[in-house]
């Protein structure tokens, strides 16, 4: 056996490991930092004047002005739905306090397909953060991106979407004990 032949080959690994790693550590971190909060001049925050003007200017949006805007009776909610054009079937965007936080995109299966937006997206953010069937999902601590069947993609705030979620735990415990007070009383 040639132990110099040996050496030099584990000396190589000890060298180009490290490498290796710290290339693909630095491709992961700027992979969590670039997770999309934007598609096109449509973004996760943006106030509900610059979502209405952005659409109207866009040719894939067939916005048609304040009657495509909802108001929700929940907690300064509203809801902008609107038709697409071409690539976009759909899309829905969805505020809270004036500020958009879910984007919905349902895109048109007869021009785009379902494999060719995840390859997209994994080229250019990595392996997913959950995979199944239905969806695929790539998120950081603020943004949550997914993919659904048959093809819809989502951008989500999590931020803003934990909150809603950690309320209406509250709301519901008070909801619960409501009805057992009320249970209570036969």
């Amino acid at each position: 056996m040639n132990y110099k032949l040996l050496i030099s080959a584990v000396l190589s690994a000890l060298i180009i490991l490290p490498v290796y790693a710290q290339d693909v550590q630095e491709l992961s971190v700027s992979q969590d930092d670039a997770l999309p909060r934007q598609f096109r001049q449509l973004s996760l925050g943006m106030n509900l004047d610059d979502l209405k003007e952005n659409l109207s200017r866009d040719g894939l949006f067939l916005f048609r002005g304040d009657r495509d805007v909802s108001f929700l009776p929940a907690r300064e909610q509203s809801l902008v739905e609107t038709q697409g054009n071409s690539f976009i079937k759909r899309a829905f965007f969805q505020l809270r306090d004036g500020e958009v936080f879910i984007m919905s995109f349902t895109l048109n299966t007869e021009i785009i397909d379902h494999y060719s937006v995840f390859n997209q997206f994994t080229e250019k953010y990595g392996t997913p953060s959950y995979l199944d069937p239905r969806m695929v999902i790539w998120e950081t601590e603020e943004t949550r991106v997914a993919i659904e069947r048959p093809l819809t993609v989502k951008y989500i705030d999590r931020l803003v979407f934990n909150d809603i979620i950690n309320e209406s735990g509250l709301v519901e415990s008070g909801q619960v004990r409501l009805r057992q007070d009320f249970l209570n009383e036969f």
